[in-house]
């Protein structure tokens, strides 16, 4: 039976979730805009954040609609459409202004998606005022996620924030997006299969539990969820509405859980690798889902090559006795040749979850003992490459370094990086830790492996 995400399930969450507790969605739903405002913040003057494409698409008519019911509406924060709208911190200043400059509090409310809602997620907390969000597209989980993905001082980073109170959504709306943006949703949500494995070898290894109400709230409905993918890029109503309650579960799981860990595991590492460096392709900023898609097809290829090894007879000797001390593992991360503040940020997501060589022995022996098992619960988490790979090409997302900008030796130089900037325990640890990181590594790119045989970005395209 197919499981479908029911709005029984989205109130379900919304009523544990941590900071969003409302839902206002469904074809033209922007018209009671006010309602919702009104009832929730009675006579706080709102003030839109858009750019000016967004304005067009939604922002106009919430304006308008807040008007005509007579709720009190603050000039509006238009950013224009070109150059492209860029989540810098120095934009989140002039949010923040604006959302100060009057005599009392106010209502931000963002119209639009990422960008615009980082942004005023931001600048909403360091006004110290909740906020709400009118998306416009089914384009990522970060409407009722927590935290904002900024750029500050020509690095990525992510910034602390809550989630909005309320999230509006008119599903014609989302639908009419643009097939990109759709697709980009889509890439986000595959992401969260990688992300379950992940959490598995947590678990596995005591290093963060698995918490079962939290994991069916994503993983329950995510192989159903993911199927079908050219329904997407069609547009049809009752997928988009799937699709966008997808994205929308996993922002409220992590709302529940106090963690992103249910929907951020090493194909996060990846994007967010990228997205420290300010990757681009074609002048523009590469969208965070098909960052993601991507680096679920990195993260399950090389998923695929632990998989086919007998861990279970690992050498835990040997891997102690190579393990670096912190000290020459600090002087390594420091010899990169990266930004100063990826470094900083590496030495500090290291030492985080450093472990000594007697703390790494108990978990390497925890691991050897408990592999059998465990590769089977990956093995039963995780999609074959070749069919991520298929689902991802028919949902309108990349499938090789190249269709995001990047050539083949910038994404095997990406794996240890990625390893470097984030505390979380994934794969990438696993096989570091077990020695064996390297080698697989050089098996993927030697010939006949993954990335030497995949196709060319024009036979994925064809």
């Amino acid at each position: 039976m197919t499981r479908q995400i029911t709005r029984a399930d989205i109130d379900a969450a919304l009523a544990n979730a941590s900071t969003t507790r409302q839902l206002l969605f469904g074809a033209g739903v922007l018209g009671d805009t006010a309602r919702l405002v009104t009832a929730t913040f009675p006579g706080r003057p709102a003030v839109i954040v858009a750019d000016e494409r967004t304005y067009a698409i939604a922002g106009r008519r919430v304006r308008e609609a807040l008007m005509a019911a007579g709720h009190p509406v603050a000039e509006p924060v238009i950013f224009p459409e070109v150059p492209t709208l860029r989540p810098d911190t120095r934009n989140v200043e002039q949010v923040r202004r604006a959302l100060v400059a009057g005599a009392g509090p106010v209502l931000p409310i963002a119209v639009g998606s990422g960008t615009v809602n980082d942004l005023t997620k931001r600048a909403a907390f360091e006004a110290d005022l909740p906020y709400i969000v009118v998306g416009t597209a089914a384009s990522m989980d970060g409407y009722t996620a927590s935290g904002a993905a900024l750029i500050h001082e020509g690095v990525k980073q992510t910034f602390a924030c809550p989630a909005p109170v309320a999230v509006i959504a008119d599903l014609d709306v989302l639908c009419a997006a643009p097939a990109p943006m759709t697709a980009s949703g889509y890439g986000d949500l595959v992401g969260k299969v990688t992300a379950g494995a992940d959490w598995l070898i947590a678990d596995a290894l005591g290093i963060e539990p698995l918490e079962p109400p939290v994991w069916e709230m994503v993983q329950g409905p995510l192989r159903d969820m993911i199927a079908d993918p050219a329904r997407f890029q069609r547009g049809e109503p009752a997928a988009i509405e799937q699709l966008f309650y997808g994205l929308i579960i996993t922002g409220l799981a992590i709302q529940v859980s106090g963690s992103t860990r249910p929907a951020s595991g090493s194909e996060h590492q990846f994007s967010h690798l990228w997205e420290m460096r300010g990757l681009e392709h074609a002048g523009e900023f590469v969208s965070h889902g098909f960052k993601v898609g991507l680096g679920s097809i990195v993260s399950t290829a090389l998923y695929e090559r632990l998989l086919a090894r007998d861990i279970a007879r690992l050498d835990v000797d040997a891997a102690v006795a190579n393990w670096p001390a912190w000290e020459a593992m600090a002087a390594g991360i420091r010899a990169l040749d990266d930004h100063p503040m990826l470094i900083e940020r590496a030495l500090e997501e290291c030492r985080a979850k450093y472990v000594s060589p007697e703390d790494l022995r108990a978990r390497l022996e925890r691991l050897r003992a408990r592999w059998p098992e465990l590769r089977e619960r990956l093995r039963a988490q995780l999609l074959p490459v070749a069919e991520l790979r298929e689902l991802l090409v028919a949902g309108g997302c990349p499938v090789t370094p190249e269709q995001i900008g990047l050539t083949r030796a910038q994404m095997r130089a990406s794996y240890p990086a990625a390893r470097l900037i984030r505390r979380r325990y994934t794969v990438y640890d696993v096989v570091y830790e077990a020695g064996v990181f390297g080698a697989l590594v050089d098996e993927l790119f030697a010939p006949g492996g993954y990335w030497a045989s995949a196709a060319s970005p024009q036979a994925v395209l064809s």
